[in-house]
């Protein structure tokens, strides 16, 4: 799920993930154990220097229903749970 509002993607994560120097799949690895301990409507910015996660993180929030908000400056992205 992807989100154009820029309200939406401006909002403060609520937990950031460092994996930087993380290689695919291990960012999105760490998305995925972290975000079902946060509560629904939380977000996460998860910081990865890895180029597959430009695309690997949109298609798991695709794929597992979750928000996703876009890149954020670091390189990092912006992740919304929703369930």
């Amino acid at each position: 799920m992807t989100t154009s509002d820029p309200a939406a993607s401006g909002a403060p994560a609520d937990e950031v993930l460092d994996c930087l120097g993380q290689r695919c799949p291990l960012p999105v690895i760490a998305l995925a154990r972290r975000l079902p301990e946060l509560p629904v409507g939380a977000v996460v910015r998860v910081l990865a220097d890895d180029p597959a996660a430009a695309v690997d993180i949109p298609a798991w929030c695709r794929m597992r229903q979750q928000e996703y908000l876009g890149p954020a400056p670091g390189p990092a992205y912006r992740v919304r749970r929703t369930r």
